[in-house]
């Protein structure tokens, strides 16, 4: 009874249908019909005129989407317990040329305008020290929470008054819409590029990066090549997202997935760390307790010495949720 990541989730059936129908001759790399259908299916979900590329990794379609904004010289503000600066072995600096991190604080994950600015402030406009080029956010955050439209708002605005472009890691971006129940273009309003994650919820391997400047993707269409990321059969790619966005797939999914969660929240009580908005859970749970749950067949990771994260994914097995849930609360 795994827990452990929703990296670790089944394909969904749709998705690995999607992929047989699409083993036909085409045209090559994004050229091919579904590669292009990408624009226009993203532009109607995001309610936002957008160019969509593919990569196979969150972290290629993180760094390729903040290579757009940020120069080598330049640096990127984000929580600093942000997936780039916690979980991607240093891939910024690789794919950005050596732009730096620059780490805010933030409660259970997420910034705001003051907690940048206090980070950006003390420094120097001159060419000795790195200067800000962008903000990263991460939708829901690694703690699993959400960010608000008026949040986005806010940030949007200082952004833009600072001169700072603003990308979102969405790769629990649809357990956030879920969790919102709001059009899906409110949930990243005012960004300038988005990394929308499928990979987690049914897809094999591809996601997203929206850019809401096509001008911005032409250029890294280039990047992506250069950073091998180009496919050659990259019809794949497309017909892994196109199969969750068809009829709200994806949303579905990230509906059960948070559901799952909600559950085990709810038998967690005093013990929850975060608030529970999406489908991550972190609980207090002494090195006894954690090892009690492990006898009983359940699988999850630590979190520091006396914490745990439970992960749900859209395939969580009923029977499973609500076994857990009982244990936990037996504890």
């Amino acid at each position: 009874m795994q827990f452990l990541s929703d990296n670790a989730a089944a394909v969904h059936p749709a998705v690995w249908q999607a992929m047989i129908a699409a083993d036909a001759a085409d045209a090559p790399y994004d050229n091919d019909v579904l590669s292009r259908a990408l624009d226009a299916a993203f532009t109607a979900l995001l309610g936002r005129e957008c160019a969509a590329l593919w990569v196979a990794t969150g972290t290629a379609a993180n760094c390729l989407a903040l290579a757009s904004m940020v120069q080598p010289h330049g640096a990127v503000v984000c929580h600093r317990e942000a997936h780039i600066e916690m979980d991607e072995a240093g891939a910024p600096g690789f794919y950005l040329h050596g732009a730096k991190l620059l780490l805010a604080n933030g409660e259970s994950g997420k910034i705001t305008p003051e907690t940048v600015a206090a980070v950006i402030d003390p420094i120097r406009n001159d060419v000795h020290q790195v200067q800000p080029n962008a903000v990263s956010i991460t939708q829901a955050s690694e703690y699993g929470c959400v960010y608000r439209p008026d949040e986005l708002e806010a940030l949007s605005a200082f952004a833009a008054a600072r001169g700072l472009g603003l990308h979102m890691d969405g790769a629990r971006f649809a357990n956030a819409v879920a969790f919102l129940d709001c059009a899906p273009g409110a949930a990243c309003a005012g960004m300038d590029a988005l990394s929308f994650g499928f990979i987690k919820n049914g897809g094999m391997g591809a996601e997203a990066v929206v850019f809401f400047d096509p001008e911005a993707a032409r250029m890294i269409r280039y990047r992506r090549k250069r950073a091998g990321h180009l496919q050659s059969k990259g019809r794949f790619m497309a017909a892994q997202i196109l199969a969750l966005l068809e009829g709200d797939l994806w949303l579905e999914n990230a509906r059960a997935a948070n559901a799952a969660a909600a559950e085990i929240a709810a038998a967690a009580a005093g013990r929850l760390l975060h608030p529970v908005e999406a489908n991550e859970v972190f609980l207090t749970c002494t090195p006894d307790e954690r090892e009690a749950l492990r006898a009983q067949g359940f699988g999850f990771y630590d979190w520091g010495q006396a914490a745990a994260r439970l992960v749900t994914a859209w395939d969580a097995k009923t029977e499973h949720v609500s076994a857990l849930a009982r244990a936990i609360a037996a504890l």
